[in-house]
């Protein structure tokens, strides 16, 4: 399974006209049944201003070659957030060599420097996600927390594969559908960051082969960055966690993301990832 970038911008585009309805944007509704959610092509290009010979083109991906002001009009007139705008752009522009960034094929290194920050941050889990969720560092507590990284094989270290392939994960997220669709829903948004990576196209067809949530999660066309938010985890050793987190996107590459959880102090969470820590530095190594 690889991610075809003019396929990808067709799904893309068929996906957010599908969450409009006419209604909504003041556009009439003539009744009858409609052959497909939302809102037609025609509707769109009407509302973005453009032409729909024009539209059909972008959506059908004939063309890569558009200029910002349709673009800036189309994304208006789907009414996309921030994230699903770059997204959006990075599929329907030409690329370059600068857009590709560094070779996808080349391993994702981790400076010491940050190694040694995630020991530091002793008191929270913490950990650094790279290309495709591919787990690159992490602190003794975030072992504790997740999955003991240090005794998987390196490929395995992946939340994508650890989400959706390890039966263990079902039952340490509260809602684990909920973290399988954003993590598909991340794996979407740095897939179409990377289109090239064979690696991304290798993971994205073990997933599918292997586990129909992941199928049912990447139909829904979501994207999400990872930037803050919160799950509630329940813990084998002890009990529920209810954690907050913030991710912190390395300035110098934008491709590894450190990840640090937050508790609430004198909340029972916090109670509970005091005792998780003592319980990790006695049985785990450090990442």
């Amino acid at each position: 399974m690889t991610l075809d970038r003019r396929a990808e911008l067709g799904e893309f585009l068929r996906s957010r006209r599908a969450r409009l309805r006419p209604e909504d944007l003041g556009l009439p509704d003539y009744g009858g049944r409609r052959r497909v959610p939302g809102l037609r092509r025609e509707e769109l290009a009407r509302l973005a201003g453009v032409s729909v010979d024009h539209y059909v083109r972008l959506e059908q991906g004939r063309t890569l070659h558009f200029s910002e002001a349709v673009l800036d009009a189309v994304a208006r007139a789907l009414r996309l957030d921030a994230v699903e705008r770059e997204h959006f752009y990075r599929l329907a522009r030409p690329w370059s060599d600068a857009d590709r960034g560094d070779d996808p094929a080349q391993p994702q290194r981790v400076r010491p420097g940050l190694r040694r920050l995630l020991d530091l941050a002793a008191d929270v889990p913490a950990y650094i996600v790279g290309r495709n969720t591919d787990v690159l560092a992490w602190n003794r507590l975030a072992a504790a927390l997740i999955t003991d990284f240090g005794v998987l094989p390196p490929r395995q270290r992946n939340l994508a594969r650890l989400v959706f392939l390890d039966e263990g994960m079902r039952g340490l997220y509260a809602d684990w559908r909920g973290k399988a669709g954003d993590v598909a829903a991340y794996l979407r948004l740095d897939a179409g960051r990377h289109p090239d990576d064979p690696r991304t196209a290798e993971l994205l067809t073990e997933l599918s082969d292997a586990s129909p949530e992941f199928r049912e999660a990447w139909a829904e066309h979501r994207l999400k960055d990872k930037t803050h938010g919160r799950y509630v985890y329940r813990h084998p050793v002890v009990g529920e966690l209810d954690l907050g987190f913030e991710t912190l996107r390395l300035p110098d590459d934008p491709d590894q993301a450190l990840i640090a959880h937050t508790v609430e102090e004198d909340s029972p969470s916090h109670t509970a990832l005091r005792l998780l820590a003592g319980w990790a530095h006695e049985t785990l190594p450090t990442g």
